[in-house]
């Protein structure tokens, strides 16, 4: 081939090549507009896919292969538009059944559930679009929103938040909204789940406030109060607790109690441990006894407290720590221990009282029986004494009684025990002593005694001290036998000349039962302890007829001696008086006869009153008159029911005491009468100024008065007096009818005795006398 034949060939391969190329290039561009419409159609045709709507297929071979294209295009379309609508509607019909707040999200709301909109009364529909924070409070739209901006950005966000929503209630609703990253058609969006949670809020509010309020109360009370955890190791302490250990609750966090303080035992000092230790190991409560001292870590401070822990179970009965409590009782303490010195103490000489010295026998001859130990008993009785009282007063006869016990006190031994059993009566106990060193202690009292003087104002006396003494040992008997056989060896001391000792053998006893004073003691002492007493009463009526006031009845006592018989006054009255036990007997009346009164067992007619005697030796209690008026407050018996008799002699043996008593009790309406009047005429000036209501005529004097003309003269002398002084006058024991008128006539106020009525116990039918014979 010629180079001019290859030219003109390659010219028309160009030629042919560029109708080609124009050829393509006009198809293309009517395919495009072509697609253009035919997409245009696609469009319209995926807004109702669910129609099955497609492309109608066109005659042109390459339009139609493009229809055929768009219509498997719009097939798939339909079929992904179905699973994104049933997913919706699965979505839908889901987040209708649950009880959360459900929704999808992004700074609007996509899909609302009906829970969702139930909070602003809306349609789920009528949701949509709308800002999804205007559905929270506005105290937390800020941390909505920020989560909410996290979360669409693809940074970290809470998962879970508690905020509250709007719901119509100015509380608002709490929920805890838990949020998850999806797709939704296509785009980023969140699904958020709202868990109401509004009574667990509840819940621990009112949980916060108990516990601010059990904080409150911890921190007010006046127990201190302590925590540990299980090592035994403190994470809370109260106020109280900081106060009474002495540290803070920041310094004392991470310690052990026994770092902070040590419990001893108040009576021995022995250390009684750890009560968080001890509570631990032994897995229950523990307290630390009623004698606990806590003693401060540097030795500086102690308190008598009371302290208890416990352990704090958790589930399954485990131990999760201790709670300690303990407050403070040495005020308390001190205050039994007050109280016990004073019931176990003389409170004139600081001398154990009999009560405790009898206990403290007791417990020596029990020993002495076990274990065959001997000891030895001192009964002591001052001589003299009764002169110092009688001349000074009973405020000098006080003194006296403190200065001898402290003399005994000195010349016993340490370990021996000194009682005052009673007025001028004193006892010591021995313990483990040879009978010989015994004497020689007796006698070293008896000679300081001796050479003590008394000084008194511008008087000085001399007394002396009796002392019998008993060895106890494994043969001894009773206390009570003992006391006795101690007693009996005194009063052979004092017959043999006073100032003397004598040791107890068994004709001592014999002795004594002579005198028989011993009986009534022990008589005496059982009918007190176990109420053996009884009241007896005699009526007194008045002369002119109906009284409008004065003594109604006189209270006398009577002594039972357990086999229904009864024995009067005057049988033991006298031994009672040796042995100083006339105030208590007389409290027992006083008891007795304001109780019948309250009961009605003793009945007075209107401004009538009940006579009640009343010993020397009580006159001389100081004690005597707040009992008087205290048992006169417990019974609610008017004072004015209650008519005291004394006698001369009584006032005498202490005028400035007896004087104050009368004034006293006659101030709140009480009445006396002078007892016995005729016995002591002779001192009545010193009686002259003393509120007396009665005087009444001692026995002796109201006998034989139609025959004894020196009766009838001192009767007749005596009513003068009392007219003087304007005193009514009251005869006793008038016992004929005689003497009954003889008495009426003169003009005696009221009479008394046997031809009235004899006396007669509570309860039992009245004894008729003469009179009420004569009158019935």
């Amino acid at each position: 081939m010629t180079p001019a034949s290859i030219i003109v060939a390659f010219a028309l391969f160009a030629v042919v090549a560029v109708i080609v190329s124009v050829c393509l290039w006009l198809s293309r561009e009517h395919l495009a507009r072509r697609l253009r419409r035919l997409n245009d159609e696609a469009l319209e045709a995926s807004r109702d896919a669910s129609v099955g709507h497609r492309l109608t297929i066109p005659n042109d071979p390459a339009t139609a292969q493009l229809a055929h294209t768009v219509n498997r295009l719009f097939d798939a379309l339909g079929e992904r538009d179905e699973k994104i609508q049933g997913r919706d509607r699965l979505f839908k019909d889901f987040a209708r059944t649950l009880p959360e707040i459900v929704i999808i999200h992004d700074d609007k709301i996509l899909l609302p559930n009906e829970s969702a909109a139930s909070l602003v009364g809306l349609e789920p529909a009528q949701l949509v679009g709308r800002d999804v924070a205007d559905l929270v409070k506005p105290a937390y739209r800020a941390l909505f929103k920020k989560t909410t901006v996290k979360r669409l950005a693809g940074e970290s966000a809470p998962q879970r938040i508690e905020i509250q929503l709007i719901n119509g209630n100015q509380t608002g609703l709490w929920v805890e909204a838990q949020s998850s990253n999806i797709e939704y058609h296509g785009q980023r969006a969140i699904l958020t789940v709202a868990r109401d949670i509004s009574h667990r809020k509840s819940l621990e509010v009112s949980l916060s406030r108990s516990k601010r309020q059990a904080q409150y109360t911890l921190e007010s009370i006046s127990e201190g109060v302590i925590t540990t955890d299980n090592d035994g190791r403190i994470d809370y302490m109260n106020l109280a607790a900081e106060s009474l250990i002495g540290t803070n609750r920041d310094d004392a966090a991470g310690h052990r109690v026994g770092e902070l303080f040590t419990l001893v035992d108040d009576a021995d000092r022995r250390p009684l441990g750890d009560p968080v230790d001890r509570c631990l190991s032994m897995r229950r409560r523990v307290n630390m006894g009623r004698r606990a001292v806590m003693v401060s870590a540097d030795g500086e401070h102690e308190h008598s407290v009371e302290i208890t822990a416990s352990p704090v179970r958790g589930p399954g009965n485990s131990i999760s720590g201790t709670v300690v409590v303990f407050h403070d009782v040495s005020e308390l303490r001190g205050l039994t221990r007050k109280m016990s010195y004073q019931a176990t103490h003389d409170p004139l000489t600081g001398l154990v009282n009999r009560r405790e010295f009898e206990r403290r026998l007791d417990e020596a001859m029990d020993s002495a029986h076990a274990e065959e130990a001997v000891h030895m008993l001192f009964y002591m009785d001052l001589d003299r004494f009764k002169a110092v009282n009688d001349t000074c007063g009973h405020l000098a006869g006080d003194n006296m009684l403190r200065e001898v016990a402290s003399l005994i006190k000195t010349e016993v031994r340490d370990s021996d025990f000194v009682g005052r059993l009673g007025g001028d009566e004193f006892g010591a106990l021995l313990i483990g002593c040879p009978i010989e060193k015994a004497r020689q202690i007796a006698s070293d009292i008896c000679t300081a005694v001796a050479d003590y003087r008394f000084v008194w104002k511008d008087k000085i006396f001399n007394i002396g001290i009796s002392i019998g003494l008993v060895e106890i040992s494994h043969a001894s008997g009773t206390l009570q036998d003992v006391m006795s056989a101690a007693d009996s060896a005194c009063y052979m001391a004092k017959q043999q000349g006073r100032g003397q000792v004598h040791i107890y053998s068994a004709r001592d006893e014999a002795v004594a039962r002579e005198r028989g004073d011993i009986q009534w003691l022990r008589q005496l002492q059982t009918a007190l302890h176990e109420d053996g007493f009884e009241l007896a009463v005699q009526p007194i009526i008045a002369m002119g007829g109906k009284a409008d006031s004065g003594p109604s009845v006189e209270v006398l006592i009577r002594l039972t001696d357990g086999r229904g018989h009864s024995t009067d006054s005057a049988e033991f009255l006298r031994p009672a008086e040796r042995y100083q036990m006339m105030p208590q007997i007389d409290r027992w009346v006083i008891n007795s006869a304001l109780g019948a009164i309250t009961s009605g067992e003793i009945k007075l007619s209107a401004r009538r009153s009940c006579a009640i005697n009343l010993s020397s030796q009580t006159l001389g209690d100081e004690a005597f008159l707040g009992f008087v008026v205290d048992s006169l407050d417990r019974s609610g018996v008017a004072p004015s029911a209650i008519c005291f008799e004394v006698t001369e002699t009584a006032i005498l043996s202490n005028v400035q005491h007896a004087q104050r008593f009368i004034e006293v009790l006659h101030g709140i309406g009480c009445e006396f009468s002078l007892d016995d009047f005729g016995s002591g005429l002779g001192s009545f000036s010193s009686l002259k100024h003393l509120p007396i209501d009665y005087l009444k005529i001692d026995g002796t004097y109201t006998r034989n008065l139609q025959t004894d003309l020196v009766n009838q003269e001192m009767v007749a002398a005596m009513i003068k007096l009392a007219r003087t002084m304007q005193f009514r006058v009251v005869a006793e024991q008038v016992e004929h009818q005689d003497d009954f008128d003889w008495l009426r006539d003169v003009g005696v106020d009221f009479v008394q005795g046997y031809f009235i009525e004899a006396p007669t116990k509570l309860g039992a039918a009245p004894t008729t006398g003469s009179y009420r014979t004569l009158n019935s």
